[in-house]
């Protein structure tokens, strides 16, 4: 089972009102995603934290639905 774009953006604006997001369908089958995310929420913290307040954000589906997901995130 695939994540449908409409899903992974709407966790992602949920946690991250703030948040320029771009997602990008890496493989065309909605299911090895690319996310770029620019969020003040990000501001002073390593990147490893960043990372896992987006996997938080996800809840749970990180290979579930969501088999792979490539980030890139930074404060803006």
């Amino acid at each position: 089972m695939a994540m449908p774009r409409e899903t992974l953006l709407t966790y992602l604006t949920e946690a991250f009102p703030d948040a320029e997001i771009t997602l990008t369908d890496l493989a065309g089958d909605n299911d090895h995603w690319q996310a770029e995310i620019v969020s003040a929420q990000f501001a002073g913290l390593p990147r490893v934290r960043q990372h896992q307040m987006v996997y938080e954000a996800l809840k749970g589906t990180m290979g579930g639905e969501l088999h792979a997901l490539a980030l890139k995130t930074r404060a803006p």
